[in-house]
């Protein structure tokens, strides 16, 4: 199976996330915050991601983004279908090692409940 992440499997529009915000259930971790809503179950996951400038420049940000897609591209395959995540990165994830914060999603997404029984 191709680990991949497309378009198609991202939430894009400012609607998408203020809805996971106002009706979804948010998870906290140390280096992120998980936002959840579960939809139709027809659907494909959709996941999308916030990296504020509080987290530092432009680089630092765009390092933080590429290694939490990864995270989420690479569990897309055992993620319940209609699901919408939002991965929200904490100033503190600038310094995480990688393992660090895949240790921190995983704790996240099994608390949110969103991986396949």
């Amino acid at each position: 199976m191709r680990l991949r992440f497309p378009k198609s499997a991202r939430l894009n529009r400012a609607a998408e996330f203020a809805k996971v915000k106002a009706e979804g259930v948010t998870s906290h971790g140390r280096y992120l915050l998980l936002g959840s809503l579960q939809t139709e179950e027809d659907q494909p996951a959709k996941i999308g991601l916030v990296t504020s400038r509080r987290l530092g420049g432009a680089v630092v940000r765009n390092q933080v983004r590429r290694r939490l897609r990864e995270l989420a591209r690479k569990s897309r395959p055992e993620l319940k279908p209609g699901v919408q995540l939002v991965i929200i990165a904490r100033p503190s994830a600038v310094k995480a090692s990688f393992d660090q914060l895949q240790q921190d999603w995983l704790r996240a997404c099994q608390r949110a409940g969103i991986f396949k029984a």
